[in-house]
Formats: structure tokens, sequence, C-alpha cells
């Protein structure tokens, strides 16, 4: 459990300082904080929070972050030793659930309690180096590690399975359908792969474009797929429904497509690391709409949102930016 000595709360900066004037493109306005933390944080994704607040994994430090947009105060939250976390997500019981590297270990923090609870792999797997998780429809989370495993944890018992990926190292994102299904790729791998989850084998599933390093996949309200391709610097979409794909090249000379979101209204959602912007797709006019970051080297590595908003997390300048959109 969390106890008090695990909560650094840090004070908001002024406002003048923490609020940089808003980036406004067509339909959107950017607005950026800079994390008041005492030290290098190292965030690396960020998930919304059930109070309004922003989570975010404070990978250098070991820490739960959350960040209160209104006063810009920052919290921490220690994880425990060695802890090194990279995805947060928020769970269907309004916790954040996070994959621990360093600890090898899900862990949860409840929320607003800060109870903390973790869930260590088995001791007869080895080190996953774990990425992110996503919940299925029954409620239970899949997640995946780097090294080359898929695993569940079946959290009404707090047991955890692992299975060796297909083809090795490589599992990297990994998402939920509205129907509850779960699918994930391999950067390494270079394919996508839809969980049986009666059995937690994977299905590969190969993209048209040959080692294009699918790095990130989240799915619309139909069930499709998208996938941010690393080597490619390709957006592309496969519909298990049709069994058919479609892609196309991110603007700019040599893009590189890192996270992936769908938000509330299937506007896709990709960041890019060459041309240091984030770009906002509509599948129905098949255009892109870009938006720059005000910082070099922003390198945003994951993308989650709510309703009217679209949260970025800038892993190379320690900041968090909020897109919101009509």
């Amino acid at each position: 459990m969390a106890s008090v000595d695990r909560r650094v709360v840090l004070g908001a900066l002024g406002a003048a300082v923490l609020s940089h004037r808003p980036a406004v493109a067509q339909g959107g306005r950017m607005q950026s904080w800079p994390l008041a933390t005492p030290r290098k944080a190292g965030i690396h994704d960020a998930a919304p929070a059930p109070d309004g607040g922003v989570w975010f994994t404070a990978q250098a430090s070991g820490h739960l972050g959350w960040f209160d947009p209104a006063s810009g105060r920052t919290e921490l939250i220690a994880l425990g030793s060695g802890s090194s976390p990279h995805g947060v997500i928020q769970g269907p019981d309004k916790a954040a659930w996070i994959t621990d590297g360093g600890q090898n270990a899900i862990v949860r923090v409840g929320w607003p309690d800060r109870k903390l609870q973790v869930f260590p792999l088995p001791r007869s797997s080895p080190y996953a180096n774990l990425n992110t998780a996503a919940f299925d429809g029954a409620g239970d989370l899949w997640f995946t590690g780097q090294s080359g495993y898929v695993g569940k944890l079946a959290v009404k018992s707090g047991q955890i399975n692992v299975k060796d990926a297909p083809r090795g190292r490589g599992p990297y994102g990994i998402c939920a359908t509205p129907s509850g299904e779960i699918w994930w790729c391999s950067l390494a791998g270079s394919f996508i792969a839809r969980i049986d989850r009666a059995t937690g084998n994977s299905v590969v599933v190969e993209p048209p474009t040959r080692n294009q390093g699918a790095r990130r996949v989240w799915s619309d309200s139909r069930g499709r797929v998208w996938v941010s391709e690393w080597n490619s610097g390709q957006l592309s979409v496969h519909d298990p429904q049709a069994g058919t794909w479609n892609q196309w090249k991110l603007p700019g000379a040599d893009p590189k497509a890192y996270a992936v979101y769908v938000d509330e209204r299937d506007m896709v959602w990709v960041s890019e690391w060459s041309g240091n912007a984030v770009f906002r797709f509509d599948p129905r006019s098949q255009q892109f709409e870009r938006f720059a970051f005000p910082r070099d080297s922003a390198n945003v590595r994951q993308i989650l949102g709510r309703r009217g908003e679209v949260w970025l997390p800038e892993s190379g300048t320690e900041h968090i930016t909020v897109i919101r959109s009509a």
C-alpha cells in the first residue's frame, strides 16, 4: 500500500511561466506545461486520470506522476525499488495500471487512494522489458514485453501468465477493440497480431509493407486497427472483417511515425519524430493536418486522450502538451 512517504507533491509554477501561448491550428488548440519536478523524471507515457488530471510514467525516477492542468501542480508516487515504468493506462476500476520494466511487474495505483499493488511476473519468467498494456472485454489486462513476450494478468485472481511471442523479440504497442478483442504489434518483427483470448496464443497478420516497423496500434470505433510504422514512415489501417489494408505516407522528408491514437470522432493522431510534430488524419477526406511543437525534439512516444482532448507526453523536453479539438 502506498504510504505518505511515497508521495511527493510539487507546487505549481507561476501562470506566466507555466502556460505557453497556445499554438493554433485549424480545428485545434495546443497548450504545453513544463514538468515541475526536482530532477529529470524521464516522462514516457501519459494517460488521462479520472479526476481531470493526467498521469505520466516517470521512467528515470521510478514514479507515477500526476499533473493537474488547472493548477500546474505535480505529484510523484514512488512505485518501488528499481522501478522503471513504461506505459500507463486507466483501468475499468479508474486506477492507474502501469507496465514497470524495472520491477518486471504490473503495478496498480488506486485512485484516489494511491494504494499501491505490485503484480510481479512469475519467477520462472525471464526479463520481459515490459512495454504497454490494454484491458480486454472481460476486464483482464494484456501486456507486451519487448524481449519477446505477451502476457495476461487475470485481475480478479491476480494470476499472471506469460507466453513467448511469435518470432521472438519485438512486441511493442497493444490495444483493445470496441468488442474487447486485443491486438498488438511487433517493432522488430514488423507485423501485427490478434490474441486468442481463450488460449493466449497470437495470430500474426502481415502488413503489406515489408520491414515497416509496426510500433504502436490503436482501434477505431469500427474495430479497424491503425498502425504507426516507424521504419516506413507510414500510417496504415487493417480491417479484420474485410481482410484489407490501406497505407498513407506521412508528410515531410523521411518521416518516423511513433505513436498512434484514435479519438472519439474516429480522427487518427500520429506523432512524427523527424519533423517534430503530431498529425491528425481524417479517414474520410484522407487529409493530414500538422501540429508543430514549439520546442525541438519533443519525441512523443504515446498518445492518449479523452473527449475533446489529446494528451502528448514530450519525452525529449519534459513537457506535457494537450491539443483541445472542437
